[in-house]
């Protein structure tokens, strides 16, 4: 890949690095992120003429060091008028923001949906946007490896930018570092980068991210991204060949419905999903063995993952299939029954709670001897943004700002917010979109640069059962009491 430098007005840029297995449209939108000129805008000379977004890289004969000269006004805020009627591209941006009801789109840059889908679904979560605002430049946090920081900063400078602006977006910034990071993303195929897992992505991206947004006293970081996403599990292993018992914990930040010919429901998947076989070696028998597992919840996080596991290798044919079985999945998940006996037990009250004020709305609420009617309404909150404590990755989370005698609780009732879909038959293939619920609750479909308004029944309509878009990963948001 050449590097060139671009002169444009007094400004010179010494190192841009040139696609060349790209058209030359991803070139103008690197340089849109520079300049702020807009790819329509662009004017460059090369070889006596100018750069057409559809050329050739191979016939312009481009050469490592190259100068190139760059023509083309910056975008700028147009002020409204004094008088009259004020239209929504005469605002500044922030405000364009806010007249449209959500954030800006993101460039395909070639292959980049399944990145594009990712970005769109964890940048609705507002804890997760506060954590990477006060992660800093100077210095990398907790000890973590270079490309891993430089792929936080990149996610904290997307998301701010993506809040900042109407526009669609150019990752390009995140994309090279995530690629650097994670070279698999980088893979080519005849000259072309390859369509790659959303999922993938996803845990990549989620991994990196906990171990730079790490909360400790010592920490500037708000929330730990443990504390919004992370799920503990404790298992119970069991060998019916030598009658062995044994338990064990985990942590991960996704549940996983698992689908066969007898799941019609998420309930259900995840069900199958909390249930396996695995072989390891009997310290009894002295020889391997199958050992069953079954799991239960035992820490709740703020934002609850789930993948549905649709694809599998497939030896005929040497590549990932896809399950195209239709799952039905709710707009409120209760994941009670998953949850091991000491955590349903935690939940209790918190649930009575959340019971008591949904009631008092249909003025169905019993007298309560101990609180007004309207102390128990206003203790209900579906968790808008509300502070979590410093390191406090419980099912009992303080908040800060409010009495010490009442904490933020969760109830194992959780609210739809995301959906990231697949359409196509196989994962390294097809397309990927983000279906996004609003902070005014509206739903955005996010299919690359293009911010389509949804309706929330659709949403549940994403379900699978042919070659529309269908359900991989879904986001849900815990309702919460305080009490």
């Amino acid at each position: 890949m050449p590097t060139v430098s671009v002169k444009w007005q007094k400004e010179l840029f010494p190192a841009v690095e040139i696609d060349t297995t790209q058209p030359p449209v991803v070139f103008k939108s690197q340089l849109y992120t520079l300049t702020g000129v807009p790819p329509e805008r662009q004017k460059i000379m090369v070889k006596g003429g100018l750069l057409k977004d559809d050329a050739d890289w191979s016939t312009l004969g481009v050469k490592d060091g190259q100068k190139l000269m760059m023509m083309g006004t910056a975008d700028e805020i147009v002020k409204a008028p004094e008088k009259g009627p004020v239209f929504m591209e005469d605002l500044p941006e922030e405000e364009q923001v806010v007249a449209v009801g959500h954030s800006a789109g993101l460039y395909n840059l070639g292959n980049t949906c399944y990145m594009n889908s990712t970005l769109q679904c964890l940048h609705s979560v507002p804890e997760l946007k506060t954590g990477l605002l006060s992660y800093t430049n100077s210095g990398r946090a907790n000890d973590i490896d270079q490309y891993s920081h430089l792929l936080t900063v990149a996610t904290r400078d997307l998301f701010s930018e993506l809040d900042r602006t109407a526009k669609p977006v150019a990752p390009m910034q995140f994309l090279s570092v995530l690629r650097k990071k994670y070279p698999q993303f980088a893979q080519q195929h005849n000259g072309v980068y390859m369509q790659q897992d959303a999922e993938e992505c996803w845990t990549q991206l989620m991994y990196t991210l906990s171990q730079s947004l790490r909360s400790s006293e010592s920490s500037e970081v708000p929330v730990a991204v443990k504390t919004l996403f992370g799920i503990d599990l404790v298992s119970r292993l069991h060998c019916a060949e030598s009658g062995e018992e044994s338990s064990e914990s985990e942590s991960v930040y996704a549940l996983k419905c698992h689908i066969s010919h007898d799941v019609n429901h998420l309930h259900e998947g995840l069900k199958h999903g909390l249930k396996s076989e695995l072989e390891k070696v009997s310290t009894v028998l002295q020889h391997s063995a199958v050992y069953s597992k079954e799991s239960r919840i035992s820490e709740l996080p703020r934002y609850l993952t789930v993948q549905f596991v649709r694809f599998f290798w497939k030896r005929e044919s040497n590549q990932k299939a896809k399950i195209l079985r239709k799952v039905d999945y709710p707009l409120e998940l209760d994941v009670y029954d998953f949850c091991s006996d000491e955590l349903k037990q935690k939940l209790q009250a918190p649930r009575q709670a959340l019971r008591e004020s949904e009631n008092a709305k249909f003025g169905l609420k019993a007298p309560d001897k101990n609180n007004s009617s309207k102390e128990k309404e206003d203790s209900v909150t579906k968790s808008e943004g509300s502070a979590v404590e410093h390191g406090e990755p419980s099912n009992t989370i303080d908040d800060k700002g409010t009495s010490s005698e009442k904490k933020v609780q969760l109830t194992g009732i959780y609210d739809l917010v995301a959906v990231l879909t697949h359409k196509g038959r196989s994962a390294d293939s097809g397309h990927y979109v983000a279906w996004v619920k609003q902070e005014n609750g509206k739903w955005i479909e996010y299919d690359d640069d293009n911010p389509i308004p949804q309706r929330e029944e659709d949403i549940t309509k994403l379900s699978g059962g042919g070659d529309w878009h269908m359900a991989y990963i879904i986001m849900y948001k815990a309702r919460v009491v305080r009490i």
